[in-house]
């Protein structure tokens, strides 16, 4: 397939798109994500507009450490190493009861008019897997992934 070829063409379409609302439980979005065998998800809202994207790594680091800032002590001085701003974020997840404590709340997107050639830019150069597909009013409208990028080369 040319690399001008638009994501319109090789993405999942709503309504066939898993998403999760910021309200769903973790442990309910990790039972779906695990059934579909899916690493991620959009988020919207009631409207249908792209709020957040949910992926394995967040629900992974309810189960993992903290990763605690290390203090030292100077002249009776306490020195904190790391950032604070790591801390919170950690905190934040591994306390988080709902999709919306633990989500992506500003998630890369792109539009259906992208071609293959910007979304696989993107995807590599962020490490990302998949990106939500939005209209131009934020609307979902699909999402595309890595593997769809694959199965759209080796079409003819």
């Amino acid at each position: 397939m040319p690399r001008n070829t638009l994501v319109r063409e090789v993405m999942t379409k709503v309504p066939d798109v898993l998403t999760f609302t910021p309200e769903t439980k973790i442990e309910d979005a990790a039972r779906s994500l695990a059934d579909r065998k899916l690493g991620g998800a959009p988020v919207v809202d009631a409207g249908g507009r792209v709020v957040g994207l949910l992926e394995d790594d967040d629900l992974i680091v309810q189960e993992t450490r903290l990763h605690a800032p290390t203090v030292i002590t100077v002249l009776g001085a306490y020195i904190r190493l790391g950032r604070q701003h790591e801390l919170e974020e950690e905190l934040r997840k591994a306390v988080g009861a709902t999709v919306g404590q633990v989500m992506d709340a500003d998630p890369d997107i792109c539009g259906e008019d992208d071609t293959l050639e910007r979304v696989a830019t993107l995807l590599h150069d962020k490490h990302l897997s998949r990106l939500p597909v939005v209209a131009g009013d934020g609307t979902l409208v699909g999402i595309v992934s890595r593997g769809d990028l694959v199965r759209a080369l080796l079409l003819p």
